[in-house]
């Protein structure tokens, strides 16, 4: 398959492999609400963010949409999208290849861009995520009418889907609700009992030999099908919507066979990739909830508006699945997905984590009215909680740090070996179980051992104490005092604290 090559490619290819997992540290003072939604609001670089994540999301996340810099060679007040194009690639890059990770195998990720970077992005994301699991290219027309500024006014941008396993979620995103426009399209002309319903074509393109039969109508119309076309169905299938009143031939009875697709079974609408202003919003109208929430003086440049990422929560996750924004801007993602009953992490590195998202989960939470309020009935609730990046698990030199707890190891052990998050808060040695191997950690004092080791040495006391397993086991501590036949004997590998620690 064909990559993209910049001029630090290499050394940007290792970035997201570098960065080191640090700590998330909880600020009481700006969450608010119920703390135990689950939902996070992250200040910081978006890289280490994602990566101190990792141990306890990765594969966890049902819905990715990024806005990253569009790299307009324009100025905002609130992030600087006037990046080389070398950086640019920088950036993007380690970014995807963590956010791929975090990412459920029936997921799928969304990320908005314009055509300063799209075609770029789309053979980054083929390398990334693999060309087989491109999904679609959603155009979103963005504006209401030309730009006479321009040479040729952008009317669009673009916005890449891409899963995880395209094969996982293959026909099964969501289709899309029914407008009230829609809705009304549905008549009961001939007062059936299954209530109102709209007629679609009974024919399929094609020549199949049982599907050509000739169709009488209550009139005695004939009807063969038309040239290049069958019927679409066999006959006895045909004959038994007939008797359960689901073809239509027109109020005389005479008309060319038509099926009857009821309003109460209606699912919605497949989506499509023209995403026009008038079914999800253009940047007008972006700007003016933006103005409602915060001011026209201290407005964000470049939101996002609220219609926009309903339809594509819609689409992608149900209630209760989680959705991640690592360049959250204005707090947009977040919002829409509190107000849809969806779980959330929302990242933002600029201080308007604080001064815009935060404020504007606080005002959801109390029960704005703005956005897609009324269209999803939001009545306010909920809470989240704000975290900072902390110190990272390791020093320069590989050695733990001061003041690391059990819990925050055990999970970053668990994820190193197991490439999963671990769930819960592990109170004791054993972190869990694996494709049946039983991994354990001997660490600051989990087994309340007074001694020098402080429970950290594996030796024969220690071992018996542990939460036994009739299987391999891999044990890590600070030293063992077994000899190798033992460790085999007992089916154990030991690996050393932090020596075998994967600090990056």
């Amino acid at each position: 398959m064909p990559t993209l090559h910049w001029l630090t490619r290499e050394t940007d290819l290792k970035l997201s492999g570098l960065a080191p997992y640090r700590l998330l540290e909880a600020v009481d003072e700006h969450s608010h609400g119920d703390p135990t939604t689950g939902n996070m609001l992250i200040q910081g670089d978006n890289l280490d963010a994602l990566k101190a994540l990792l141990p306890y999301y990765a594969g966890a996340v049902k819905c990715i949409f990024i806005d990253p810099p569009y790299n307009t060679k324009s100025a905002f007040e609130h992030y600087d999208d006037n990046l080389e194009h070398t950086k640019w690639l920088s950036l993007i890059y380690p970014r995807l290849e963590l956010l791929r990770e975090l990412l459920a195998e029936n997921g799928s990720i969304w990320v908005s861009i314009d055509d300063n970077e799209a075609h770029y992005l789309k053979v980054i994301m083929d390398e990334v995520f693999g060309r087989v699991n491109f999904v679609a290219n959603a155009l979103w027309q963005k504006r209401t009418s030309p730009d006479a500024r321009a040479t040729i006014s952008d009317a669009h941008d673009h916005i890449l889907v891409y899963s995880k396993g395209f094969e996982n979620i293959r026909g099964k995103l969501n289709k899309i609700g029914l407008t009230e426009e829609q809705r009304t399209k549905y008549k009961n002309v001939d007062n059936d009992p299954s209530g109102p319903w709209v007629s679609t074509d009974f024919t399929a393109q094609g020549y199949r030999p049982n599907q050509m039969y000739k169709i009488t109508t209550p009139s005695g119309q004939e009807y063969h099908p038309p040239d290049g076309r069958c019927w679409a169905n066999v006959e006895h299938v045909f004959l038994e919507l007939i008797s359960t009143n689901k073809i239509w031939f027109g109020k005389d009875g005479s008309a060319r066979p038509r099926i009857k697709n009821y309003l109460r079974d209606a699912e919605g609408i497949t989506a499509w990739t023209w995403w026009s202003n008038q079914e999800v919003g253009h940047n007008q109208e972006s700007k003016k909830e933006i103005n409602a929430l915060f001011g026209a003086h201290d407005a964000f440049d470049t939101p996002k508006p609220e219609r926009l990422l309903k339809r594509i929560i819609e689409i992608a996750t149900n209630p209760g699945d989680l959705v991640l924004d690592s360049f959250l801007g204005s707090g947009t993602t977040a919002a829409v997905a509190h107000k849809m009953g969806r779980r959330y992490i929302g990242i933002e590195m600029g201080e308007h984590a604080v001064t815009h998202c935060a404020p504007r989960l606080v005002k959801v939470i109390e029960g704005e009215q703005g956005g897609i309020s009324q269209a999803v009935n939001w009545q306010g609730g909920g809470g989240f909680r704000f975290y900072r990046l902390g110190e990272p698990i390791f020093d320069d030199d590989g050695s733990i740090r001061q003041g690391i707890k059990f819990a925050q190891l055990g999970a970053h052990v668990w994820f190193s070996e197991t490439k999963t998050p671990l769930t819960g808060t592990p109170d004791s040695p054993l972190l869990g179980i694996h494709n049946g191997t039983a991994y354990y950690l001997l660490y600051n004092g989990i087994l309340k051992d007074k001694s020098v080791g402080g429970g950290n040495v594996l030796t024969s006391k220690i071992l018996e104490g542990l939460p036994a397993h009739d299987g391999p086991k891999v044990i890590y501590g600070e030293r063992c005092l077994f000899s190798a036949s033992r460790l085999k004997e007992k089916q154990i590998t030991f690996k050393h604290t932090p020596y075998d620690i994967k600090g990056r």
